[in-house]
């Protein structure tokens, strides 16, 4: 999912990340428009593929967020909208065909927030703290290509200083575990230090140097989008990439959970958890099933490996 204020650059970012359009019949609204339109969430479902790799990717978007006179609710759509895929998954895991269920929940949450101010306006604390419990949210600064690298610098502590000021929770990335690969290690510590990404997106490709690059073009030169020492786009792939499993099993021991719970406290009736058959004609089945259950992670995971691969295979090749 993807929330910020109109401008900030949200379609051009994802379809950077993607080197996908996911938004060709898009109408841009006037500023009229804007003020009167209410938040829609509008979900996006793609087929990518890199280097033989093939991923499926749904990105919901949210436009009207931020842009009204009154912003009171504009966080109500998307509470609604994330509550109802867990509402969704919670009947599907009770129903009786649980081994077909399409996981609809929303793993993660890049917020856009907006160069131009110097930290966080009253909206953007109000909306994290109202869905932090809720979503894995990895804070985005917009725009970084406007903001010199001191700019960035000073942006991001005042960020931070206040996302952990007013008590918010953002996506934590893992610690390493002792016996992880030193490589690694300096990875997970660069993407840790990058927090919150400062990033921009182009979809234009341009000559620099001999070699085609995406990139925006400005009087005094060009900004890369892929060149770590311009902007965050890099990491912020990587982190994605390399953390997707991670951001799937916070939402489904924490987030997911949350929501469980909450039903519970106010009474409603929620189905029980999968339980495992005690039956003695059943035994082979249940250890079949595991067996598959089994399968299935350890191929999510070697797929997850392949994506790393790819990417780091294809930022090697654009290094001069």
């Amino acid at each position: 999912m993807v929330v910020g204020e109109s401008g900030l650059g949200k379609s051009t970012l994802v379809n950077s990340l993607f080197l996908t359009d996911l938004y060709p019949e898009r109408i841009i609204p006037d500023a009229v428009e804007k003020t009167n339109q209410t938040v829609k969430l509008d979900a996006s479902t793609v087929e990518i593929e890199e280097r033989g790799v093939k991923l499926r990717l749904t990105v919901v978007d949210t436009p009207g967020y931020g842009d009204a006179i009154d912003n009171t609710d504009s966080f109500r759509a998307i509470i609604q909208y994330i509550d109802d895929q867990f509402e969704r998954f919670l009947r599907d895991e009770s129903g009786l065909n649980r081994r077909n269920i399409v996981d609809n929940r929303i793993h993660c949450c890049f917020y856009f927030i907006s160069p131009f101010g110097h930290g966080l306006k009253p909206l953007d604390i109000e909306f994290m703290k109202q869905l932090h419990n809720k979503v894995n949210i990895v804070p985005v600064i917009a725009k970084a290509d406007v903001l010199t690298k001191k700019e960035v610098l000073r942006l991001k502590k005042r960020v931070m200083e206040e996302i952990e000021g007013n008590g918010i929770k953002i996506y934590p990335l893992p610690d390493c575990d002792s016996d992880e690969d030193e490589d690694y290690k300096e990875q997970v510590r660069q993407l840790k230090e990058a927090v919150p990404f400062a990033v921009c997106g182009a979809n234009t490709l341009l000559e620099v140097k001999g070699k085609r690059v995406r990139g925006r073009l400005y009087p005094w030169g060009v900004v890369e989008v892929e060149n770590p020492d311009h902007c965050d786009f890099i990491k912020l792939r990587t982190m994605l990439i390399t953390h997707m499993q991670d951001l799937q099993e916070v939402t489904q021991e924490v987030h997911y959970e949350n929501y469980r719970s909450e039903r519970l406290a106010k009474g409603a009736p929620v189905p029980p958890r999968r339980q495992t058959t005690i039956t003695e004609p059943d035994k082979n089945s249940t250890v079949s099933e595991k067996d598959r259950i089994l399968q299935e992670k350890e191929a999510e995971i070697r797929h997850m490996q392949e994506l790393l691969a790819v990417m780091q295979a294809q930022m090697q090749q654009q290094q001069p």
